[in-house]
């Protein structure tokens, strides 16, 4: 499996959206988008998985978190 993030910059800081894109087989399978706020399967096999994570507390929150740890912290780099 691979994952690659994304963080889009609106207007510096001010708005600032993380996208997480888990692949498998060069297949983007599951994805979550600060935006929506949870996992979304896009396969059908990938539904249960986005299931899964949505329903793990912590990990919805160490998601939520990114936003400003990930992406805000590292503004300046980008």
């Amino acid at each position: 499996d691979i994952s690659k993030v994304e963080c889009h910059f609106i207007n510096g800081t001010e708005k600032v959206r993380l996208v997480v894109r888990n692949f498998y087989n060069r297949e983007e399978i599951v994805r979550y988008d600060s935006d929506v706020g949870r996992y979304v399967g896009l396969t059908p096999c990938a539904e249960k998985a986005a299931w899964n994570l949505n329903s793990n507390p912590a990990e919805m929150e160490r998601r939520r978190a990114e936003v400003d740890t990930y992406c805000r912290g590292n503004y300046e780099l980008a």
